[in-house]
């Protein structure tokens, strides 16, 4: 029987915890990382290989599906499901492949939103605008940096994982090394592909999840928060939406 944890659960005291989502100045490094993917996405289109798509949509799938989904949301978020430790160090590999921080900043940031969720101190409510929730709280959010001590207070798990601990710090490693293989094996094109643009239309499809299915959608249950389903969103995020 699978067994869910609730944000709190996993919070030492989120009464006295008040999380605090706030806009900054801009994160020039963010920046600078989020133009030159989305101008790589834009080139590949120039460098179209049937190869290099299916190689992409291979990887597309393990990264937001297996990664995303099955790793950091439902696996270390929630603690819906139970799986060797070998299955979930595999899965957080693959999440690190979306190129959406590493496992400390993305579970204890969901955790947050799901303690929070449309009210004050979500880090990326519609309320907020439309532009915020897709994607201004990765770019000026204020206290939303990796290693961020407010945000390790939602993760004590993970902070008692060597393994989690480690692979927030190199997240960037996995993509960096599956990039430096496409290059070897299948040339510019494959980087292109299945990483600029693979990655790119990856992390568009995730803040959909933040700012469409919140402004956007169907519900069949009365909730506190603005969350609907929303079919187009869930057909480009596994279900997510």
């Amino acid at each position: 029987m699978s067994t869910t944890i609730s944000p709190s659960t996993l919070t030492p005291n989120p009464v006295t915890q008040v999380y605090s989502a706030k806009r900054g100045k801009l994160n020039w490094f963010t920046c600078s990382v989020m133009a030159i993917f989305h101008l790589g996405a834009i080139a590949a289109l120039f460098m179209f290989s049937w190869k290099a798509l299916l190689v992409a949509a291979i990887l597309w799938y393990f990264s937001l599906s297996c990664g995303i989904g099955m790793g950091y949301h439902r696996l270390l978020t929630h603690r819906g499901y139970k799986v060797p430790k070998w299955v979930e160090y595999l899965l957080t590999i693959c999440a690190t492949l979306a190129l959406e921080g590493g496992p400390i900043f993305w579970v204890g940031t969901h955790r947050i939103h799901h303690q929070t969720s449309d009210r004050e101190g979500d880090p990326h409510s519609p309320r907020d605008g439309g532009w915020w929730a897709h994607m201004g709280w990765i770019l000026s959010g204020e206290v939303l940096h990796h290693g961020n001590p407010e945000l390790e207070r939602y993760t004590p798990d993970l902070r008692r994982d060597k393994f989690h601990t480690w692979l927030s710090k190199w997240h960037w490693v996995p993509l960096t090394v599956s990039g430096i293989l496409l290059l070897a094996f299948g040339g510019w094109s494959y980087v292109m592909w299945c990483i600029f643009f693979r990655v790119t239309v990856g992390l568009h499809a995730t803040w959909l999840v933040n700012s469409a299915t919140h402004m956007w959608g169907s519900r069949r249950f009365i909730t506190k928060d603005d969350s609907t389903n929303n079919w187009w969103v869930a057909m480009v995020t596994f279900g997510e939406g």
